[in-house]
This record gives C-alpha cells, structure tokens and sequence, in this order.
C-alpha cells in the first residue's frame, strides 16, 4: 500500500477521464478543467470508465510521479459523477487506495481528559 508520508492534499477527480492520457494530460486537466496547480505536491487522483483502475499524479519537488493501479473485484468505491473535483483526506485516501469505502471515513475527535 501507497501511503504518502507528509502533508498532502488530495484532489480527486469525479468525472471519468481518458485513460489513454499520460501524466502530461492529466497535468493539463489539473491545470486547465481544475485551474489548480499539478506541481503544487498535491496529490491529484484519476477514476477510468470502469470503476477498476485509478491514476494519481504527484509533484514530488524533482519530478511528475504517474501511479497507475488496477484493483481486482468490484472496483474502487468513487465519488457520484459531477464535473468537478472534491478533496479528501489521508485517511479517505488510504481506504479509497484500498478499494474500501472511503466516504465512511470520518476524523476522529480526540477527547481532553477533565481536571479533577
């Protein structure tokens, strides 16, 4: 499992994209459809046609990183299709990368001790 070490955001696409597009053309859709900045460090998340497969772009200071995951069984669980992109955070994006149910991810609120 991927698990990004730091303070990333996460961006995911809901709308189907063309997954014949390689990291350049998923830049261009950050840039232009999103008017957000590929190289930025935020990670940026691609859902194909078939809920199975999922492309990530990230920004990591030297270079355009391109992951590229296939999962077996049902698929990823992936936001409804709208135009546009939400975020999510770490702990939705480790169950999203898990093909788990990632909108059932919630923070945790920690509770302070009470003076006695």
């Amino acid at each position: 499992m991927i698990s990004p070490a730091g303070n990333f955001k996460f961006y995911v696409a809901s709308k189907p994209v063309d997954f014949r597009k390689g990291m350049d053309g998923l830049a261009a859709i950050v840039m232009n459809e999103f008017e957000l900045d590929p190289f930025s460090g935020a990670l940026f998340i691609f859902r194909s046609k078939r809920s199975d497969r999922l492309k990530m772009i990230v920004w990591d200071g030297t270079g355009l990183v391109l992951i590229y995951k296939r999962i077996e069984g049902k698929g990823f669980e992936w936001p409804r299709i709208t135009d546009g992109i939400i975020t999510i955070n770490k702990s939705q994006f480790e169950a999203l990368f898990e093909g788990l149910d990632w909108k059932r991810v919630t923070a945790r609120h920690s509770r302070r001790p009470v003076a006695v």
